[in-house]
């Protein structure tokens, strides 16, 4: 299993949970899974395309996916996946 960390501004989403268990193969399956359960969640995350939108940041066990196989990132059974969403300030 995966634990995926869900953050504050997402937990109304997600029936206030605060992480859930998934297995996944990797991080899309992963995000699919989620998307799947917590209707309103996917368009949080991913844009049009079904990308991960630029205001999101996810890790793997505090890797920045972008910097790994970004959605295709394999995972692995006790991983833990973490969603931050980026904010922009002044």
């Amino acid at each position: 299993m995966v634990q995926i960390s869900i953050p504050p501004t997402l937990r109304r989403f997600c029936g206030g949970e605060e992480a859930v268990q998934v297995r996944a193969g990797t991080v899309g399956d992963a995000l699919g899974q989620l998307q799947a359960r917590f209707h309103g969640i996917r368009e949080r995350l991913c844009d049009e395309t079904g990308r991960i939108r630029g205001s999101v940041l996810v890790f793997v066990n505090d890797e920045d996916i972008r910097f790994l196989a970004e959605q295709a990132t394999p995972l692995r059974a006790g991983d833990h996946l973490s969603i931050i969403p980026a904010f922009a300030g002044g």
